[in-house]
């Protein structure tokens, strides 16, 4: 009994020692993303205010590009982690050409997400319309701009494109009649199109090559893929588990209204107009189609083959 008596102010220390001990700090990614308030490209940072992200073990941290070069160029420079969003064909031109990165699933495959617009008063009323017009996309080598090329070879038009940053400075430009023709990604506008201000004049819908293959991607860069392998397969796993929770919790539509800063009555049929199907992570899809963009839009010196392709995607999985 005395021995026992004597084992307690140790046995007491050790307990206080135990319950002081610092809980295991999430693991933190790096993450640059485009366009700042479109749906798709919100995953992120939605996952991280539903604590989504949190559950998983993550800290996230977003830092906000115009398109997805920047984000790639801030990837390569070592400065992220991950670069959400950028184009399918500026992702396998850069890594073509050696870029310490792979892919580590889609972004949105297709594109329901794109649209163009003209002001109120544009003479410009259809597809037709555009033909010798300036139509705008975002950088070089993003989404946006291998949208306006197909637009532009689908329909046989003798336009101009024109590189106009991010999707807001777009407006602008577009309403000083700086460019003609605005390129936007949903919800973006939707208020003005409903008081009027602009008007939708194509969809990605309209296009049929853009309907067939993947749109954007998620990269890492090839260290984090090394030293932060799981973590990484925590976040396409937390990034799942986001996009259903954005499709199935009415309380995400709010979330989500709150951080675009919209009106939650323009985004009644966003779901539907962009599936879920279409947001969900997964594998490379059209490879024949996107390796001819890549190639007209000498995003690459000479062609690829689908076995390449397939080796610049590394898909971390629990």
């Amino acid at each position: 009994m005395t021995r026992l008596k004597s084992c307690i102010p140790a046995i007491l220390a050790l307990c206080v020692a135990v319950g002081a001990a610092p809980a295991r700090a999430d693991d933190v990614l790096k993450i640059a993303v485009t366009q700042r308030g479109a749906w798709d490209t919100s995953i992120a940072e939605l996952g991280k205010t539903s604590g989504i992200f949190k559950k998983y073990g993550l800290d996230v941290q977003v830092l906000w590009t115009q398109a997805g070069p920047e984000a790639i160029q801030a990837l390569i420079a070592g400065s992220v982690d991950i670069a959400a969003g950028a184009g399918i064909t500026a992702a396998i031109g850069t890594i073509s050409k050696g870029a310490p990165a792979r892919i580590i699933g889609s972004e949105i495959q297709g594109a329901p997400d794109q649209y163009w617009y003209v002001p109120a008063d544009s003479p410009v009323k259809s597809i037709a319309d555009m033909n010798d017009r300036t139509i705008s996309y975002s950088l070089p080598g993003s989404s946006s701009n291998a949208a306006a090329q197909a637009l532009i070879t689908q329909y046989k038009l003798n336009s101009r494109t024109a590189a106009t940053g991010s999707i807001v400075s777009t407006l602008t430009q577009v309403l000083t009649k700086q460019v003609d023709v605005g390129f936007s990604a949903l919800p973006f506008f939707l208020d003005k199109v409903e008081a009027g201000e602009i008007r939708i004049v194509a969809t990605g819908e309209d296009v049929a090559v853009l309907k067939t293959r993947t749109g954007r991607v998620n990269l890492a860069n090839l260290s984090a893929l090394q030293t932060k392998r799981d973590a990484l397969a925590r976040f396409n796993a937390a990034y799942r588990d986001t996009v259903n929770w954005m499709y199935d919790d009415p309380a995400a539509l709010k979330t989500f209204a709150d951080f675009a800063g919209l009106p939650v009555s323009v985004l009644g049929k966003l779901r539907t107009l962009i599936p879920r199907g279409s947001v969900l992570p997964g594998g490379i899809i059209g490879v024949e189609q996107v390796i001819a963009e890549a190639l007209q839009g000498k995003f690459i010196a000479a062609s690829v083959t689908p076995a390449e392709v397939a080796a610049m995607v590394d898909i971390p999985t629990k």
